[in-house]
């Protein structure tokens, strides 16, 4: 029962749905709360320069608030980084000690020297190319 809830569990649609929930729910107050409260004001150090939220342009009577939109996507890559490190990459590295601990089966196939097309390891003529062919090795 264990192994079934495991192999569930560290499915990939599992995975990518709690890493949604994650990105969506928990980190991204947290980061909008980063660059609004401390990027925006060290931006406002700066000489001349206002809160990076307050930048914008006008053109033919329209505001563009491009400065909300920097916000915005500065939250998204430091949630997306935060979840990637911790999340997404000890994911993938569990799934890959995993599959390190699976033996390889044993090939059922290989490659004909002639035409290398794909042939059943026992066979002594190639299906292809009709090739003579030495045994396989034991």
């Amino acid at each position: 029962m264990f192994k079934e809830f495991k192999k569930f569990i560290l499915r990939g649609n599992v995975v990518d749905l709690a890493v949604a929930v994650v990105i969506g729910a928990a980190f991204s107050g947290v980061v909008n709360s980063f660059v609004k409260d401390l990027l925006n004001p060290l931006i406002g150090l700066v000489p001349g320069n206002k809160s990076l939220s307050d930048h914008v342009f006008h053109l033919h009577g329209a505001q563009f608030l491009y400065g909300d939109w920097l916000n915005t996507v500065i939250s998204f890559l430091l949630v997306s980084g935060v979840i990637f490190f911790l999340v997404v990459k000890p994911i993938n590295h569990l799934t890959e000690l995993s599959r390190r601990r699976k033996p390889t089966p044993d090939p059922t196939t290989r490659q004909c020297p002639e035409c290398l097309g794909e042939i059943p390891i026992q066979a002594t003529r190639c299906m292809y190319c009709t090739t003579k062919l030495k045994p396989a090795a034991e």
